[in-house]
């Protein structure tokens, strides 16, 4: 396990030797929660989301930085544009038939000496299995890790690093609200069961001496170098 990681922008960190003057694409930036922090830093930063809403927000949220609304498959960049590409919890959103295509677009975008960053949950962990009841993602997470096989041949170098997410809600509603957050469309699930779907998360959360629900999640890095 890397020490001292703890959030995606920590393993950033820890990938590159600054930040400062970095060109750098986030795919699938969402709200742009961690481009603000990249840019923070001194990094000209650019970003894709497929979904307009977490553009909109995103360009609110740093409007220093550049955002579109784009696929990680069809990425709407020039070639060797960017020193870092990162994915974070991006890939396992890909069509799995498209994950491949992401990948060489990630490697298209980036400098010869690019580096790019992939950031993933494992199939593993209370969290993952708490949200189960609502998505159950054991397969695209799966197919996402295979996937990354495809990487490695574009780049020179492939190290591996990993942490555990950790995140304590007061109440399994505030849990339920933020699975859905990320997909509107989990809702439904949750509409169709949930009595069965609060009672699963409090089954699998670990209880703290106030009350709150205590999740971990299981994280894999992966970080290709063209150097």
């Amino acid at each position: 396990m890397g020490k001292g990681l703890d959030s995606p922008f920590a393993l950033i960190r820890s990938a590159v030797s600054q930040l400062h003057g970095l060109r750098i694409l986030d795919i699938g930036c969402g709200a742009g929660g961690l481009a603000r922090q990249l840019a923070a830093e001194g990094a000209l930063v650019s970003g894709i989301d497929p979904y307009s809403q977490a553009v909109a927000k995103a360009r609110t949220t740093v409007p220093e930085a550049r955002f579109e609304v784009a696929t990680a498959e069809a990425l709407p960049f020039e070639d060797h544009t960017f020193d870092l590409a990162v994915m974070v919890n991006a890939l396992h959103h890909v069509p799995i038939a498209l994950m491949g295509a992401a990948l060489l677009e990630a490697r298209r975008v980036l400098r010869e000496n690019g580096t790019l960053v992939i950031i993933e949950p494992l199939a593993s962990g209370n969290f993952f299995d708490a949200m189960r009841r609502i998505e159950d993602e054991t397969e695209i997470r799966r197919q996402a890790q295979l996937a990354l096989a495809f990487a490695q041949p574009l780049f020179r170098t492939h190290r591996m690093l990993d942490y555990v997410r950790r995140e304590t809600y007061e109440t399994a509603e505030q849990f339920i609200a933020r699975i859905v957050a990320v997909d509107p469309a989990r809702q439904s699930a949750v509409d169709a069961d949930r009595d069965a779907v609060l009672a699963e998360v409090h089954r699998v959360a670990i209880k703290t001496e106030d009350g709150s629900l205590t999740f971990d999640q299981p994280i894999k890095a992966d970080i290709f170098s063209g150097t």
